[in-house]
């Protein structure tokens, strides 16, 4: 491929950053309760988060992501879910709440425009300018197939940094007067401070012309990480200071079945440096717990996110590779896990069901673990099952 080599391959494990890496995992002593048998979930969540509960099983709904497809629950109620019940309470799950990605979507967004429909499939353009063609039997539970995308091109990016203005009154209208509040609220508070790869660049050039950039383009994706970096700093400013968070995520889906999309050298080079002021502005306010959420293996990422204060991650793929058992053993209370339950052994029965609750009860031991399933719960796993799930990991 033509252009200039990555900075760092083939050097030393030096970072080289444009700012240093001043900010690290957190050295503060986790919030504490005089009485733990009347800690409220918030509270909870963040004594676990800290290290100082181990063993202590609190599932968290929706962390980062549903923990239900729309089929599932579907299928749920035809065996007996009542309907409009509400999950969380229905299933003991605890409650979180968290400020999305909606600060940082596109305005104004494309016009949504459905291209072509037949009797098996919808071809869609959609709100981020991107098209799709989708499966109507499996909805949402097959993933759909990427056609088109919004940024071919740097004429295309400067078009379409224009929707991304962090001064827009749209982009905050009624957010913070909707926001929950601090006086009374006694469940956790996630802040969603951006993405650099998945959730943005990604979407908008596509994963194949966006790993080729990364070679063939640098200055132009370093042009458009700058931007970004800039863009959630200016989001944050609306937010931190002003919410008491209690933790926070960035969105990144970076990696796939035993590899991430960039090798540490690309990461160290491109990404890491964009997570330094961030982090920073986000411990300055009092966040403590800074998420990855991604898909796939992340295992040679882990350390280079953590070098600049992520200190946790989900969800943790077990077919990807993901063992949060390995990943305690390795960071022990540096390091704070989301997921790894393998949504797939939960449609085979029993018998796999008990050996899956078996490999997951020990990590609760080593604490800064919440158990949630590895992405949403698909279709074929029975309502009774999940229902049987719950009680042996709770037993």
């Amino acid at each position: 491929m033509a252009g200039a080599a990555p900075r760092g391959a083939g050097v030393s494990p030096a970072i080289p950053c444009r700012r240093p890496l001043t900010c690290g995992p957190a050295q503060v002593p986790p919030r504490q309760s005089s009485n733990p048998a009347a800690m409220s979930p918030r509270q909870r969540f963040l004594q676990i988060a800290s290290g100082a509960r181990k063993g202590d099983l609190f599932l968290p709904f929706n962390l980062n992501y549903a923990w239900f497809m729309d089929e599932t629950l579907e299928r749920w109620r035809r065996e007996g879910l009542p309907a409009d019940v509400d999950l969380c309470e229905h299933f003991g799950f605890q409650k979180i709440g968290f400020m999305g990605g909606a600060p940082y979507s596109l305005i104004p967004a494309f016009e949504e425009v459905v291209l072509a429909e037949d009797a098996e499939t919808r071809t869609v353009r959609d709100g981020s300018g991107v098209t799709y063609r989708i499966f109507k039997q499996d909805g949402a539970s097959k993933m759909p197939q990427w056609l088109d995308y919004s940024v071919k091109s740097r004429e295309d990016w400067n078009a379409l940094k224009k929707r991304l203005d962090p001064t827009s009154p749209e982009r905050y209208a009624g957010l913070l007067e909707t926001s929950p509040g601090d006086v009374g609220r006694d469940y956790p508070l996630g802040f969603a401070p951006g993405s650099f790869f998945g959730h943005t660049l990604q979407k908008w050039v596509g994963t194949e012309r966006l790993c080729l950039w990364f070679y063939d383009e640098p200055a132009l994706v370093e042009e458009m990480l700058d931007y970004l970096e800039f863009f959630f700093l200016e989001l944050a400013g609306r937010f931190l200071g002003k919410i008491d968070f209690d933790f926070a995520s960035f969105g990144e889906d970076i990696a796939y079945k035993g590899r991430a999309f960039l090798s540490p050298a690309m990461f160290r080079r491109f990404l890491q440096p964009h997570y330094i002021r961030i982090c920073e502005r986000m411990r300055a306010s009092g966040i403590e717990t800074i998420f990855v959420d991604s898909d796939g293996y992340i295992d040679e990422l882990i350390p280079l996110w953590m070098q600049v204060g992520v200190n946790a991650f989900s969800p943790l793929e077990v077919a990807a590779g993901e063992d949060a058992a390995k990943l305690k053993r390795e960071y022990g209370d540096a390091i704070v896990l989301a997921g790894n339950v393998d949504k797939r052994l939960l449609a085979r029965g029993r018998k796999a069901i008990d050996g899956e609750v078996a490999r997951i009860k020990p990590i609760l031991d080593e604490g800064g673990y919440f158990p949630a399933v590895d992405h949403s719960v698909p279709p074929d796993v029975s309502y009774d099952d999940f229902r049987y799930f719950l009680d042996k990991l709770r037993a």
